[in-house]
């Protein structure tokens, strides 16, 4: 069981890959590839809003329950860098109520990687809670800071 967890939690274990290609670096860039596997599942969740927001809070709650569950031997403080669920979950809520577009899928892609990197205030405010809560919740925060500016471009310059 514990191996099926560790692979949610590693996004299919596509964390594991950033080490051992670039072993002398030590940002691995696993939040990079585990924020591109939000964009296929931002594009398979529903459309219509409601089902959306249900499907987005489901995938928080059972993001927090794998963060949880996932154990690695050795592990250094809460927030593993080999766990990615967290930037999937934080992808999707940049998503939230966005077209599906080219252009809105890769603004959301940018200003949730800028984000969920510089952790403005209400990012960090979450980062600091040591528990499988404030793993996720960082970065949904700054996956609501990233769809915040994206609505906002969208209301006052694209309908412009």
């Amino acid at each position: 069981m514990q191996t099926v967890i560790r692979c949610l939690a590693t996004g299919f274990f596509i964390s594991y890959l950033p080490p051992l290609l670039f072993p002398f670096k030590k940002n691995t860039g696993a939040g990079f590839l585990g924020t591109l596997l939000g964009v296929p599942l931002v594009l398979l969740f529903p459309a219509d809003f409601t089902l959306y927001a249900i499907c987005m809070l489901a995938f928080w709650v059972f993001a927090v329950w794998i963060c949880k569950k996932v154990q690695f031997k050795g592990q250094i403080g809460h927030d593993n860098p080999k766990i990615v669920i967290d930037e999937i979950a934080g992808y999707i809520t940049a998503m939230a109520f966005i077209p599906r577009t080219g252009p809105y899928l890769l603004a959301a892609f940018v200003l949730f990687r800028t984000f969920d990197t510089l952790k403005p205030w209400l990012v960090k405010t979450f980062d600091r809670i040591p528990n499988a809560f404030g793993v996720v919740f960082d970065d949904v925060a700054a996956g609501l800071l990233a769809n915040i500016l994206v609505q906002i471009f969208i209301i006052f310059v694209a309908r412009a």
